[in-house]
């Protein structure tokens, strides 16, 4: 058995024109309603990563057959009501998005079903789905503490509720959706504050009808999918790495094409604008309900900012990223009503603020959030990390944003459990390696 290592030569600057992966989160929901939806969808930009792959993998277990033309993942779609129960569990690997999602699906077949993944997501809180599931009348089984797997009994009668989530979350909101779907009456979730709207979005363009008052999005039971053709755009996400990596090391010219800037994920953009990034959107446009631009950024220098519960709603997987970032600007940055990030594939406030202070950087973990004291209180303006070991924890984003840490580091730094940044994003290295980052890979014996 063997682990990647990254290895990252300290210095350098990105350059050039880049188009990274499509958005893992418009990936996964295209493929959902394109296998629930009535006729032929056909999915173009589709993220082929290791979470993309099992969700596809999952709704083929249920009968739902696929094809690839041209590139594009074409789908022959069922209907609402058209799968068939799978003869195994459904291994959902690293993915949250899938678990939670289908969690909300799966409440609402005749079949009996079983969500498993791997020991990452195995760890991760189901609780917060099973709760308003089973108030709509769900059967769900998990282990303690409300972990995977989760056995789902089929053919329970499901009833709409209206349900306040307790955060700001896709997943939670997508999931009630979802399951409202199959649910007598109309389901309505009320949120505290902004999350991403991809499963609206989506759910539009596949013929159903979703209404939004505020901070309360509705759907109405037993409406029909119709299939519809996905254009996926380049996902955010996964040029935040190059965004943050280009803005943070002098001489860098980079342009991302064809990035999806949908505004209920668009923090990381206006976080590093709020830094004084040399950040700039051109031709924003609209494809297959998304808005999209090109993203032009250059090296420049930073400050701190305040990145406070709002934004971070806006920027939750790019917030390790903007810690480097932070690490880099002059003056201080504080994070705050961030508590979210103890929750994904690992405690990413715990992990971020041991791997800074492994590389110098001054900062202090709070109860929600960081406060990390930019290189601008350093004389070396162009180091503004030493070097070292860091672990990465088997996250991907983890691995990915230390990465960039590279470019204004004094020594090199070596990156562990690095296996994972293939469930979003599998040519990271290739790209990174393109644009100008001095990163090389380690296969281990563990």
């Amino acid at each position: 058995m063997t682990s990647r290592l990254f290895h990252v030569a300290p210095g350098g600057r990105l350059t050039g024109r880049l188009h990274v992966p499509g958005d893992k989160s418009v990936s996964h929901r295209a493929i959902m309603f394109a296998a629930l939806a009535e006729g032929t969808s056909r999915i173009s930009g589709f993220l082929e990563s290791a979470d993309c792959l099992a969700t596809l993998s999952a709704f083929e277990a249920m009968g739902v057959a696929h094809r690839i033309e041209d590139g594009a993942r074409v789908i022959e779609g069922r209907g609402l009501h058209g799968l068939v129960a799978p003869d195994r569990a459904l291994d959902l690997g690293n993915s949250g998005t899938s678990m939670r999602l289908l969690s909300g699906l799966m409440a609402g077949q005749a079949f009996d079903s079983t969500l498993t993944g791997d020991a990452s997501l195995s760890r991760r809180p189901m609780q917060r789905v099973i709760d308003p599931l089973s108030r709509m009348g769900a059967s769900i089984a998990a282990e303690e503490g409300g972990r995977a797997p989760l056995r789902i009994s089929g053919g329970r009668r499901l009833s709409a509720i209206e349900y306040a989530s307790p955060v700001a979350s896709a997943q939670i909101k997508s999931c009630v959706l979802l399951a409202g779907l199959y649910a007598h009456g109309i389901t309505r979730v009320h949120e505290p504050g902004i999350s991403r709207d991809h499963t609206e979005r989506m759910l539009r363009g596949f013929g159903v009808t979703v209404e939004r008052q505020g901070p309360s999005v509705s759907v109405a039971g037993g409406q029909r999918l119709t299939a519809s053709d996905v254009a996926v755009p380049a996902d955010l996400s996964s040029a935040a790495f190059f965004l943050v990596g280009a803005a943070i090391s002098p001489g860098s010219d980079l342009l991302l094409e064809s990035v999806g800037i949908n505004p209920t994920r668009r923090g990381v953009i206006d976080v590093l604008q709020a830094m004084g990034a040399d950040l700039t959107l051109i031709d924003e446009r609209e494809a297959a309900g998304e808005p999209v631009a090109d993203i032009h950024v250059r090296g420049g220098a930073l400050h701190g900012t305040h990145i406070d519960g709002d934004l971070v709603a806006l920027a939750i997987d790019e917030c390790p990223a903007l810690f480097i970032a932070a690490a880099c600007a002059n003056g201080t940055t504080r994070v705050t009503g961030a508590e979210e990030l103890r929750v994904k594939e690992c405690d990413r406030l715990a992990v971020m603020a041991a791997g800074l202070k492994r590389l110098g950087v001054d900062c202090a973990e709070t109860h929600d959030g960081i406060v990390i004291h930019g290189c601008g209180q350093r004389d070396d303006q162009r180091s503004a990390f030493t070097g070292g070991e860091i672990a990465s924890h088997e996250d991907h984003r983890i691995a990915m944003a230390f990465a960039m840490a590279g470019l204004r580091a004094a020594e090199p730094i070596v990156i562990d459990d690095c296996d994972y940044v293939a469930t979003s994003f599998p040519n990271f290295v290739e790209l990174a390696g393109r644009a100008g980052l001095s990163i090389d890979v380690e296969e281990k014996s563990v």
